[in-house]
């Protein structure tokens, strides 16, 4: 099976899983899914598909939604079973990873960078 996602990579994603997660959860499979739902809301979110015009945007804006993706798909992978993990480090690291998820999607929303985007 191959990546499906357009903003970030399964191996991308498991980088910032960490260590314990469930073997379920935290394959491409899975992870192809979450990242289908990640990359939904992030254009809902923002109001402009870049899932559609993924190929021809800057290359910060790449980054600005890989960083978003991932965060909020790792969230998905650590928190389908934290037993493993143990439920106090899991939530550690789901607050971490939405915080940087909420930065990155703050940022997509912002006018300027808005107009950086199309200008681009």
């Amino acid at each position: 099976m191959a990546d499906t996602g357009i903003f970030a990579t399964t191996a991308e994603i498991q980088r910032k899983v960490g260590a314990n997660a469930s073997a379920t959860a935290n394959v491409e499979a899975y992870i192809n899914d979450f990242m289908t739902q990640v990359e939904s809301q992030i254009n809902d979110s923002i109001r402009f598909n870049f899932s559609d015009n993924y190929s021809g945007l800057n290359v910060d804006v790449k980054g600005l939604l890989k960083e978003a993706a991932s965060n909020f798909a790792a969230i998905y992978v650590i928190m389908f079973d934290t037993d493993a993990i143990g439920q106090r480090q899991a939530e550690f690291r789901c607050d971490v990873l939405f915080d940087a998820g909420q930065r990155a999607l703050k940022q997509l929303k912002d006018k300027d960078t808005q107009a950086f985007i199309t200008d681009a």
